[in-house]
C-alpha cells in the first residue's frame, strides 16, 4: 500500500475491556489534536464503524477519564466485521466522513480484523495490546494486564489470611482462557504452592502427591492458583479430583471471574497506555502503517499486524522453575 498522508483518525475499542482503554483513548485523541489532525471515536469497536456510530471528538472529550477503568467507547464482539460485506459497509462509513487512519485498542482477535480490513481497503490501522490477559507478543506488557493482575493478588492475599486461620486447602481461579499470565504473576506474587496454566500440561497426581507430603511436613495451608483455561478443566475440576483422593482435606474454591476486568487502572497502566496512544498517531504520521505498537525492554517497539496476530507470548521453563522451587 502507498504511503499517503493521514488527516483524519478513527479509534476504537474491541473485544474484552480493560482497565487503562481509556488512557489509551485520551492520548490517540489529545495528539491528533495536538498535531492538527481530526480524531474520531467509534462506539461498540467494529460495530460501531458498521452501524455508522462515530462522533468527532474534542480534547474535552477525554478529560476526567485517565482514571476509569472499562471504556468510554464501549466494546464488542462483532461477527458482521468477519463478512466482506460488514466490512464494506465499515469503509463507507469511514469514508463519508474522510477517515484515513484507524487506531485500534484490544487483543488478538480485533488484529486479526484490523489487519483483514487494511488488506482489503486503503485504510492503514495501528494496533494497541489492550487485554488483561498479555498473551500477545511483541511487547512485555499489554494494557490492562498490571492492574487485573494486581486485583488478582490483592484477592489471593486476603484469601491466604482465611485458608491460615483454618488450615483450608483454597482452589482460586483466576482469568485466562488461552494464557496463565495472570495465574503465574499472581500465583508467584501471593507464595502459591500450585500454578495450572493452559500453556502446560497438569499432572493432577504429581499436586496430589505433594499434597500429602506437605501435610506430613503439618503445612496445612495451601493455596492452588489455576487459570480458567487449565487443560484439567478449572478450579471446579481440580477440587473435585483432589476430594477424591484426600478425603479428609478441607477444600474450598474460589473463582475471581469478572472482578478482574474492572477498576482504576494502575499507574503503570496508564503510563503505558498513553505511551502507545501517542506512538499510535506519530506512526500514522510518519506512515508506519499496519503495525502493533508495544514496548519492549523499555523502548518502542513496532511488530507488523501479520505477525502480531500469528504469534503468542511464551512462558518460559525458568518461570516454572521459580515456582516449583519457592513454593517447596
Amino acid at each position: 500500500m502507498a504511503h499517503k498522508e493521514v488527516t483524519k483518525i478513527g479509534v476504537l475499542t474491541s473485544g474484552g475491556d480493560a482497565p487503562g482503554m481509556n488512557a489509551a483513548i485520551r492520548a490517540v485523541v489529545r495528539t491528533g489534536i495536538y498535531h492538527g489532525l481530526e480524531v474520531f471515536g467509534i462506539t461498540r469497536g467494529y460495530s460501531g464503524l458498521i452501524d455508522d456510530d462515530i462522533t468527532k471528538m474534542e480534547s474535552r472529550s477525554v478529560a476526567n477519564i485517565i482514571q476509569r477503568g472499562g471504556t468510554i467507547l464501549k466494546t464488542a464482539r462483532c461477527k458482521e466485521f468477519f463478512d466482506h460485506s460488514g466490512r464494506q459497509k465499515a469503509y463507507e462509513n469511514l469514508c463519508k466522513r474522510g477517515i484515513n487512519g484507524l487506531v485500534v485498542i484490544g487483543g488478538d482477535g480485533s488484529f486479526k480484523g484490523a489487519l483483514k480490513f487494511s488488506q482489503e481497503f486503503d485504510i492503514p490501522c495501528i494496533g494497541l495490546p489492550g487485554t488483561i490477559d498479555k498473551d500477545i507478543a511483541g511487547t512485555d506488557f499489554t494494557i490492562g494486564f498490571d492492574t487485573a493482575v494486581n486485583t488478582a493478588v490483592e484477592a489471593i492475599d486476603k484469601i491466604r489470611d482465611t485458608a491460615d486461620a483454618h488450615d483450608r486447602l483454597f482452589i482460586i481461579e483466576v482469568m485466562g482462557r488461552d494464557a496463565g499470565y495472570i495465574a503465574l504473576h499472581s500465583g508467584i506474587a501471593t507464595g502459591a504452592e500450585h500454578i495450572l496454566i493452559p500453556e502446560r500440561k497438569t499432572d493432577i497426581e504429581n499436586v496430589v502427591q505433594s499434597l500429602l507430603e506437605k501435610e506430613k511436613r503439618r503445612k496445612l495451608v495451601n493455596m492452588i492458583v489455576v487459570a480458567e483455561g487449565d487443560n484439567f478443566g478449572g478450579a471446579e475440576d481440580v477440587a473435585k479430583h483432589i476430594k477424591e483422593k484426600l478425603p479428609a482435606a478441607d477444600i474450598r474454591v474460589c473463582i475471581l471471574g469478572h472482578i478482574q476486568r474492572g477498576g482504576s487502572p494502575s499507574c503503570i497502566d496508564r503510563l503505558i497506555a498513553s505511551r502507545m496512544g501517542y506512538h499510535a498517531v506519530e506512526s500514522l504520521m510518519l506512515g508506519r502503517f499496519n503495525v502493533m505498537v508495544g514496548v519492549l525492554n523499555n523502548k518502542m517497539n513496532y511488530t507488523p499486524l501479520e505477525k502480531a496476530v500469528k504469534s503468542k507470548q511464551r512462558i518460559s521453563d525458568e518461570w516454572m522453575r521459580i515456582v516449583k522451587i519457592l513454593a517447596s
